[in-house]
């Protein structure tokens, strides 16, 4: 009885491994490696790939000068472009556009403008990135705009980069242009403000002197008409002139009538007339001498007053010509500090997707799977080997 021939195993077969059983055995001894590095990195690359919305950044730059800001000197390659970081209050109004650009009224304006939450849940977008709620509140919809929206300022250059994602070109092109103008509209908001406040003193202190000069020259049209005189300083002067004529007639009077005594006997008609006439010039001096200085409606009472009120006259319209002078200066030391946006570089309509940087993202969650089975294993090999 023949025995039955068992069929040898060739060279061949000898040579080659048993991959499904070699495989089962690598995947035991790994099992751990497996589960913490190489599942979640496959779980991710799955979403990321196959589940994961596209999405589309849209930047622009944009810089806060004043009129008469210069560059400030920095350093490295923005000094060697011209650029400077500009006057401290540039950068700190620059900052506040920022803080606005970032802040809960700007996210709602914009969502009032261009309907945020609309946009930012397209049917396209997936589950894990969408915002989720159709109604959302104020603070959740500014947490998930900060994730959508970043604004940085770079304190070398004084340049702010703006970049808006979404899930359409369009939407991320609206958003950042709704932003730039609503800045520009903060700047304004901010220059009127500034104007106000620059403007409000030197307002007043010009209408405090408009007044005070309505003030004064009311007082002297009444000094005028209670005195029935027009310009009492030309007067007085016409008077002092009649009395030194008449003072210069009576000299003149009495030098002839000196000359007549022991010539001319006194019952004589001429020596009589020029007597008469000294004493006619003599009351006539007298007279007007008493209208310049005696009484309290004298000359020289009255044009006491009216100088004193000329004096204040020229005082008011003095200091009305310094405030006035002073609302010009104001002005433009309102304009040179006058704020306004340059944008450096305009908004972009994107084209190609740019988000999720799927590559980066499955990378570095692979390296850091891997840097923590490293060091757990290593964590691990110690504690066996204390315990032996």
């Amino acid at each position: 009885m023949h025995g039955i021939i068992k069929p040898q195993p060739t060279l061949e077969s000898i040579d080659q491994p048993d991959w499904s059983s070699s495989a089962r055995a690598w995947a035991r001894r790994n099992r751990w490696f497996l589960i913490i590095v190489l599942l979640p990195t496959l779980l991710a690359a799955v979403y990321y790939y196959l589940l994961a919305s596209d999405q589309y950044q849209s930047e622009a730059h944009f810089i806060v000068r004043t009129a008469d800001s210069a560059p400030m000197p920095s350093s490295g390659f923005s000094q060697l472009l011209g650029l400077g970081g500009g006057s401290s209050q540039s950068r700190a109004e620059a900052m506040s556009v920022n803080d606005y650009l970032e802040s809960q009224q700007a996210v709602n304006a914009l969502n009032q403008r261009v309907d945020l939450v609309q946009r930012f849940r397209r049917p396209e977008a997936d589950l894990a990135t969408r915002l989720w709620f159709a109604q959302p509140t104020p603070e959740m919809l500014k947490r998930y705009y900060a994730r959508q929206v970043d604004v940085k300022f770079n304190q070398d250059t004084g340049i702010t980069s703006l970049k808006v994602r979404s899930f359409r070109p369009a939407d991320s092109y609206t958003i950042i242009n709704q932003m730039l103008r609503m800045g520009e509209e903060r700047v304004n908001m901010l220059n009127r403000r500034s104007q106000n406040d620059a403007l409000a003193t030197a307002r007043r202190q010009l209408g405090e002197a408009e007044e005070a000069l309505v003030a004064i020259q009311t007082r002297m049209t009444g000094f005028r008409q209670e005195r029935g005189d027009i310009d009492p300083e030309g007067t007085g002067k016409a008077q002092l002139g009649l009395v030194t004529t008449l003072e210069g007639q009576l000299s003149n009077a009495r030098a002839q009538l000196n000359a007549m005594q022991g010539i001319i006997a006194p019952s004589s008609p001429q020596y009589v007339a020029t007597a008469a006439r000294v004493r006619a010039l003599q009351a006539q001096v007298s007279g007007q001498r008493g209208q310049l200085t005696s009484g309290g409606g004298a000359i020289a009472a009255r044009l006491g007053s009216y100088q004193d009120l000329r004096i204040r006259q020229e005082f008011a319209a003095k200091r009305y010509e310094v405030a006035a002078a002073n609302l010009e200066k104001a002005r433009d030391s309102a304009m040179k500090q006058q704020l306004y946006i340059v944008r450096v570089v305009d908004p972009n309509l994107p084209v190609k997707s740019e988000y999720p940087k799927r590559g980066e993202v499955l990378l570095t969650i692979f390296l850091s799977l891997l840097i923590a089975y490293g060091i757990g294993w290593l964590l691990v090999a110690g504690v066996r080997e204390h315990s032996l």
